[in-house]
């Protein structure tokens, strides 16, 4: 006997609630995602450059390459052997719009505990036990919200400390989502 998803709104619900006031309190209250960015002794300068080049909004590479091909180029290599070798996002202009990215943040919960859910409604039977509902929902959470930080610090240069504190929040939001979820399991019928 499969659960039905309609049966499970309940905890994806609660679950995206809690998670998203726990990311809310990590960066309010709890800050250590402050570490996370460092800055620029001449912020000015790179700003006053940066604008002058009129870069438009996106990922843009120092030294650009157009594909791995471009690298054996003697020139290109000169560029990433002086440096700086750097990955930069462009953003809009102005304040952040805290009014489209809240509650973008709050689909990214609804939609990964959508699929958690998911995901447990064909793993688990009505009235599994409360352990086992914990323990594979947590796995399912912790490798939806943390797992995939990992390249941003192999391929992207992040710090593996911002890694760790972001797989830390995975942390937090899989055992929300798993005692809310184990809670709330739908029982034997």
């Amino acid at each position: 006997m499969t659960i039905s998803m309609t049966a499970l709104w309940l905890p994806i619900l609660l679950s995206t609630i809690l998670a998203w006031i726990a990311s809310m309190l990590i960066h309010m209250l709890l800050k250590y995602h402050d570490k996370d960015y460092q800055p620029l002794s001449n912020e000015d300068e790179v700003s006053a450059a940066i604008r002058n080049g009129n870069p438009g909004k996106g990922i843009h590479t120092l030294p650009f390459c157009v594909d791995m091909k471009a690298m054996g180029d003697p020139a290109v290599q000169a560029k990433f052997a002086k440096g700086p070798v750097a990955m930069l996002t462009i953003f809009d202009n102005g304040m952040p719009n805290m009014a489209k990215l809240v509650p973008q943040q709050i689909l990214f919960f609804l939609f990964g505990m959508t699929l958690i859910g998911y995901a447990a409604s064909l793993a688990l039977q009505p009235g599994t036990d409360y352990l086992v509902v914990f323990r594979f929902v947590s796995t399912a959470a912790f490798l939806t919200y943390g797992w995939a930080n990992i390249p941003f610090s192999i391929w992207y240069g992040h710090p593996w400390g911002v890694t760790a504190r972001f797989m830390a929040d995975a942390f937090i939001y899989a055992f929300l989502t798993a005692g809310v979820f184990a809670w709330l399991w739908p029982g034997a019928a």
